[in-house]
Parts: C-alpha cells; sequence; structure tokens
C-alpha cells in the first residue's frame, strides 16, 4: 500500500486529500496539522470547511483509508509521497513586507520532514509558492538529510472555493514540475501513477519545477486580471449610460476572449488572486523587471479603486452621511458556495461604514459570527495568519448586529448591500423588505444580482455595477 502524508488539513489539503482517498482506495492517505481543534473537525461530523458534496467525500473514506491526526512526526516518518499544504501569507514586517510569501510554516515543516524521515520521500509542494521554493526545500533536506534520498515536486492546485470537488473530480489539468534527472522524472512519474486513477493522461502536464511553481502565479494573475479589467470598464459604463452585462456578453462572444471572469462586482477576493500577484511583484522587482511589476501592481489598484468607489456611491448617495442610518449587508464570504472570507469586498465595505459611524447588520448563510467579529477587527495582512481571535472594541460591537436571515438584518434599514452572490439573494421577497426600510431606501448590488428595473417600480434607488445610473444618483461623484 502507498502511504500518502499531507502537512496541513486546510482548504487545500482536506478536500484534495480526501478525492485522493476516494479514487485511489488501494492508497491510504493520513491529512496532519498542529491545530488539533481541526483535525477534531475533520472527524466529526461538522466539517472545519464548508464546500459543496465535500461531506459526502470524506464519509465515504473516512477510517477506511482517509484519516486525520495530530500525529506529525509518526505519519510523515510512515509515508512515501508527501504533501506540503501549509500557509504562505504575505510577510506583515521585514524584507518585503506586504508582498513576499512569509515561508516561515514552510521551512519549520522541512525541517521537521528531515529530522523524522527514516526512508526516501518524495516531498510534494501542493499550495501556492514563490518560483524556487522548491530548490530551498531541497537545500534544508539535503543538508540534513542522514542518508535519506528527496525528491521535490511542484503540483499547484487549481482550485475554485465553491467547487473544490468538482474541480479534483474533472479536473482542466494536473500540472506536475519535478527536477529533469533520472531520479526526477521517476518520482513526477510516481505522482502521475496517482492522479492516473481518474485523471486523463492528456489532462497531466509534466514540466520543469520552476515552470510549475510559475504557472501557478501566472494563472491567478491572469484570472484577477480579466476581472480588473471589466470591473474598471463597469466605471465607463457607468459614466456614459452603457450596460457593463451587455459589453461583457459581447466581447465575451470573442472566442479569443472567451465568456469566463467577465462579470463585473465590487471586487475579487479569496485566499489567492491578491496574494499570488503582491507575490508575483515582488519576484519581479527582486529580478529587476519594474515594468513587469507595474504592470501587475495596476491589477491590484483597480480592484482597491472598485472597493472603494463602491463605498463611495453608498454614502454619498444617502445625503453623503451613514453616520446612525442602519445598513444591512448581505453576504459576508468572498464568494458564494463557501465559508471562506478572505480578502472578502465585504470586509472593506463594511469596515468604510463603522468608520462613518453606520450601524451595520450582516446576513451570511455559511460564515459564522465568531469569523466575522474577527474580520472586522483584524488587520488586514494579518487574516490569513493563525492569530488567536480578539475581541472588537465595545463602540464598534455595538454598531455590529448578526442576523439570522435577511428579513431581520434589512428591517429599519436606510440601505442594503448585496456583496455576494448568494443563490438565495436572486429571489427574496424585495417588496417585503421594502416595507420595513426606511425611506427613502437604498439598494447597492455589487453584484448585479437584481432586476434594477423591478425594483425601481417598487420604490427602491438602486445601485448595480456598470449599469445606467438611477437618476437619483447621476450627478453625484463616483469616487471621493
Amino acid at each position: 500500500m502507498v502511504k500518502i502524508c499531507c502537512i496541513g488539513a486546510g482548504y487545500v489539503g482536506g478536500p484534495t486529500m480526501a478525492v485522493i482517498a476516494l479514487k485511489c482506495p488501494e492508497v491510504e492517505v493520513v491529512v496532519v496539522d498542529i491545530s488539533a481543534a481541526r483535525i477534531d473537525a475533520w472527524n466529526s461530523d461538522k466539517l472545519p470547511i464548508y464546500e459543496p458534496d465535500l461531506d459526502d467525500v470524506v464519509k465515504a473514506c473516512r477510517d477506511r483509508n482517509l484519516f486525520f491526526s495530530t500525529d506529525i512526526e509518526k505519519h510523515v516518518a510512515d509515508s512515501e509521497i508527501l504533501f506540503l499544504s501549509v500557509n504562505t501569507p504575505t510577510k506583515t514586517c521585514g524584507l518585503g513586507a506586504g508582498k513576499a510569501a512569509n515561508l516561515t510554516f514552510w521551512e519549520k515543516a522541512a525541517r521537521m520532514i528531515a529530522d523524522v524521515s527514516k526512508s526516501d520521500k518524495i516531498v510534494v509542494e501542493k499550495s501556492t509558492v514563490p518560483v524556487k521554493t522548491a530548490e530551498a526545500i531541497e537545500k534544508i533536506l539535503n543538508h540534513n538529510s542522514n542518508g535519506v534520498k528527496y525528491q521535490v515536486l511542484s503540483n499547484p492546485e487549481f482550485l475554485s472555493e465553491g467547487t473544490a470537488i468538482e474541480d479534483l473530480l474533472y479536473p482542466e489539468r494536473v500540472l506536475i514540475g519535478g527536477r529533469e534527472t533520472p531520479e526526477g522524472r521517476k518520482a513526477v512519474q510516481k505522482l502521475k501513477e496517482i492522479y492516473a486513477h481518474w485523471v486523463p493522461d492528456n489532462l497531466i502536464i509534466t514540466t520543469n519545477l520552476w515552470s510549475a511553481e510559475l504557472s501557478k502565479l501566472a494563472s491567478n494573475a491572469f484570472q484577477a486580471q480579466r476581472v480588473s479589467s471589466i470591473n474598471a470598464m463597469s466605471a465607463l459604463c457607468e459614466a456614459t449610460g452603457a450596460s457593463v452585462s451587455e459589453v461583457a456578453y459581447a466581447i465575451g462572444m470573442d472566442s479569443r476572449i472567451g465568456p469566463k471572469f467577465l462579470n463585473a462586482s465590487v471586487g475579487f477576493g479569496g485566499s489567492c488572486f491578491q496574494k499570488d500577484i503582491l507575490n508575483l511583484v515582488y519576484i519581479c522587482e527582486c529580478n529587476g523587471l519594474p515594468e513587469v511589476a507595474n504592470y501587475w501592481k495596476q491589477v491590484i489598484k483597480i480592484n482597491d479603486y472598485q472597493k472603494r468607489r463602491f463605498l463611495n456611491r453608498v454614502i454619498s448617495s444617502m445625503f453623503n452621511t451613514v453616520s446612525g442610518k442602519k445598513i444591512a449587508i448581505l453576504g459576508f464570504a468572498f464568494k458564494k458556495d463557501t465559508a471562506d472570507t478572505r480578502e472578502s469586498a465585504s470586509i472593506y465595505v463594511s469596515q468604510g461604514l463603522l468608520r462613518e459611524n453606520a450601524i451595520i447588520s450582516i446576513y451570511d448563510p455559511k460564515v459564522t459570527a465568531d469569523q466575522i467579529q474577527y474580520d472586522l477587527g483584524t488587520n488586514k495582512l494579518d487574516w490569513d495568519n493563525p492569530i488567536p481571535l480578539q475581541p472588537m472594541s465595545p463602540t464598534a460591537t455595538k454598531q455590529i448586529t448578526m442576523a439570522w436571515d435577511p428579513y431581520t438584518a434589512t428591517k429599519g434599514a436606510h440601505g442594503v448591500c448585496i456583496l455576494t452572490e448568494w443563490d438565495e439573494f436572486k429571489n427574496l421577497d424585495y417588496q417585503r423588505i421594502y416595507d420595513g426600510m426606511q425611506k427613502p431606501a437604498f439598494m447597492f448590488d455589487g453584484r448585479n444580482m437584481v432586476d434594477p428595473v423591478k425594483l425601481r417600480e417598487i420604490g427602491y434607488i438602486v445601485y448595480t455595477i456598470g449599469r445606467p445610473l438611477d437618476p437619483w444618483l447621476a450627478d453625484m461623484p463616483a469616487v471621493a
């Protein structure tokens, strides 16, 4: 039996190992983590992350050939293939702060592997890392090898939260990078045989190490670039009376462009896009490519501009003050079908409203009140770092309420902000919501979920991203 161990039981490690266990019943898969609470959750009926179909996959394999454990050293020592899926947050201090990836957890994992290993191992980078991280891991392992031989591979994930299980079961491609040596090619083949249980051979791509590492960063950068491009166009659409939805449909019909990632919104979020682009910027700067670095910086700047522009629309529309006014926030996750809030536009908008002394009521079907409290009371660069939950100030707590349903959240509100594209928001009783709101009643749709014509007929003053402006908004500034 092939034994696989994955260090890190998060959004990447847990689902990926569950699917490998499902598709490779003869392989023993163990997921280890330093967090006992997280491992306990993986072994319970309430998993630590929400992902459609994940529960079914885990329950089909758990305690058969899929195990979750805190006994890290034992399972690392026993394994043949090691997946590293630990955090690579953005550095908050020191050289490269605000851009470079913090590789502290990777280095600790590599040193631990070298300390406990008694047999040869294939070490697989799974989460996103800077180019040449594999080389650093190799140096640590080989300088502490005690006769053990290691092959380091890059096998980046290409998962989208909300569809991660589908992405794993039916991937567009699996990328494996390794050393171009006999030993390296043998290790690549070994990992390829795992994926070959369910992935067609023509979809398993093999490259050198550096191409695999850079491909992940490039993929996320290109996707984020498309989002920023259509969001930049949405501002022009509002200024000219065009509809960004119609523009996106028209250009998406061009086969050279295609329709994906052309939905204008309040801005992209998630654990990858911003972090990976900042990392790419830092790598470009370190390699003497300032023009390339500045190009990718602009993708981030447009995303920040879009969030700022939306927030300013909310404030300026409501007589340029939201002080003491109740604003309902519908959706706090960065996208639908996930409870992940990292880099969510809702955090930026909510914090901006709180600074203006608004009273906000938040509803999200999956995000917990503790998570919302943590996000609104935490420095931006600390979102992806394992920091204990800190209580919010008494003043801030009084300004925030968590609602169990959208009707409670919106009752008595002056305005409503739709910030996550949960399907249920398409079918709400907006007449009922309107009847319970202060007048004039404002609807700010950051995801283009609602029909502005129907809502205006009800009586709302409506703002939707990239569409012709409500007469109320036409003469108001787009950016403060």
